[in-house]
């Protein structure tokens, strides 16, 4: 997956709390098995004034210009504010894919659903915790100022201003780890790749039968 290490993106408010994932990628949209290509279904009940169903061509449909992700301000916004209790719902990793796939690096909240905390992570995506008043600015400053833009500096574990100030924020140093290096689960285990290939070796060295097949 892409590293995370310093970022710089405009931000778009998602002014809602408890945004669950049925909202972030509708049901219909999980029949493909497919790890690609949810970006256009993002929010897609509330994207669009048509109902959404897969293979449609996003062209064709009809935008709904009241949803903050239509509005010209907040065209190739990467980063994501929200409120409380943000990924709540069933635990479809389907809903970090559409986010990251959608642009999203980041997201800034009080809070998450756990298992989509933990989605995130393993997609590429930082999801920042921050106090409700310290969002709450955020949010003010993203409506009076059209462009805004937040540096994320995860290296430091800082969220950086326009005006210079910073506002730090925890993340488990594991999760920074993985995130700064560019690895999902399979990037961990092939990082032992030589190891692997050297234990199957010796294996089959020793019970050649395993390289049996079956008829």
């Amino acid at each position: 997956m892409q590293a995370f290490t310093v970022h710089p993106g405009l931000v778009a408010p998602m002014d809602r709390e408890n945004v669950d994932t049925d909202a972030i990628i509708p049901k219909q949209f999980l029949k493909s098995i497919q790890r690609s290509g949810f970006g256009p279904n993002l929010f897609d009940e509330w994207r669009y004034l048509d109902k959404g169903e897969p293979g449609q061509d996003p062209a064709a449909r009809k935008p709904n210009p009241d949803f903050v992700l239509n509005q010209p301000r907040y065209q190739g916004a990467s980063i994501l504010l929200a409120r409380k209790n943000f990924g709540c719902g069933s635990s479809r990793e389907h809903a970090p894919w559409a986010l990251e796939q959608y642009g999203f690096r980041a997201l800034i909240a009080p809070s998450y659903a756990d298992i989509f905390f933990n989605n995130c992570f393993k997609n590429g995506i930082l999801p920042i915790v921050l106090p409700e008043s310290a969002v709450a600015r955020l949010f003010d400053e993203v409506a009076a100022f059209p462009g805004y833009r937040l540096t994320i500096d995860l290296p430091r574990q800082v969220v950086m201003k326009p005006d210079g100030s910073e506002i730090a924020f925890e993340v488990q140093p594991f999760r920074k780890y993985c995130l700064v290096n560019g690895f999902d689960d399979i990037g961990l285990t092939l990082r032992h790749a030589e190891k692997i290939k050297a234990f199957e070796a010796e294996r089959l060295a020793r019970m050649p039968w395993l390289a049996q097949r079956m008829l």
